[in-house]
């Protein structure tokens, strides 16, 4: 998933979930996308990191939320 891809679907996420902070936005996302995906978000996040191993939970919602908020940042 394609850092724009992963933005919008953070955005309907947050749009079904509006009294939830950005992290459990992301946690429910990341249980959406599915096994493959979040395997990929994690590996994503643990290079990023450069870490050879962590949880895949929470490694996944760490990357997710990183690409909203780099985004996020990017536009002000």
């Amino acid at each position: 998933m394609r850092d724009e891809e992963l933005v919008v679907a953070f955005a309907l996420t947050r749009l079904d979930h509006p009294g939830l902070d950005l992290e459990e936005v992301a946690a429910l996302l990341v249980r959406r996308v599915g096994p493959e995906e979040m395997l990929e978000l994690a590996a994503h996040n643990l290079a990023d990191r450069g870490e050879l191993r962590g949880a895949l939970l929470e490694a996944a919602v760490e990357r997710v939320v990183r690409v909203v908020l780099a985004l996020r940042d990017a536009q002000d």
